[in-house]
C-alpha cells in the first residue's frame, strides 16, 4: 500500500486478521512501528546528498514506541530509504509480522518544487 504523510510523522499500527471463508475473520494481534526514524534518516540522506551506493543511515532499537523484535536499520540502497522490521504481535500468545517500509520522495520534477514532507 502507498500513502502520503506530512511531518510530524507518527506511529503506524498494523492489525492482523486470519481469513475465514464462511465466518468472520478473527483478529490475530496488532503491532506498531514509529515512522519518525525513517523520516529522520530521509533528511540525513538529503543532507549527505547520497545518490548511489548502500549505507545504514540509522539504527532503531526495540522500545516502547515500537514492537521490534530486534535492532533494525534504516538503510539507503538502490535510491531508496527503507527499514525491514520484524515486529512482535501484541494481544496474542505469539506471532510475528515482517514489514518493509520505504520512504518515497515526491518527484520534484513533476511538482515543480522541492520535495517536502
Amino acid at each position: 500500500m502507498t500513502f502520503s504523510m506530512k511531518e510530524p510523522v507518527g506511529i503506524i499500527k498494523f492489525e492482523v486478521f486470519d481469513w475465514d471463508r464462511f465466518k468472520y475473520d478473527d483478529k490475530m494481534g496488532q503491532a506498531f512501528l514509529d515512522l519518525q526514524p525513517v523520516a529522520a534518516a530521509t533528511k540525513l540522506r538529503r543532507a549527505l546528498r547520497l545518490t548511489a551506493g548502500e549505507t545504514n543511515l540509522r539504527k532503531v532499537n526495540p522500545d516502547a514506541d515500537n514492537c521490534l523484535l530486534s535492532d533494525s536499520f534504516v538503510t539507503y540502497a538502490n535510491g531508496e530509504v527503507a527499514i525491514d522490521a520484524r515486529l512482535r504481535l501484541r494481544e496474542v500468545e505469539s506471532g510475528e509480522l515482517f514489514v518493509t517500509i520505504k520512504w518515497i520522495e515526491p518527484d520534484s520534477a513533476n511538482t515543480g518544487k522541492q520535495a517536502d514532507h
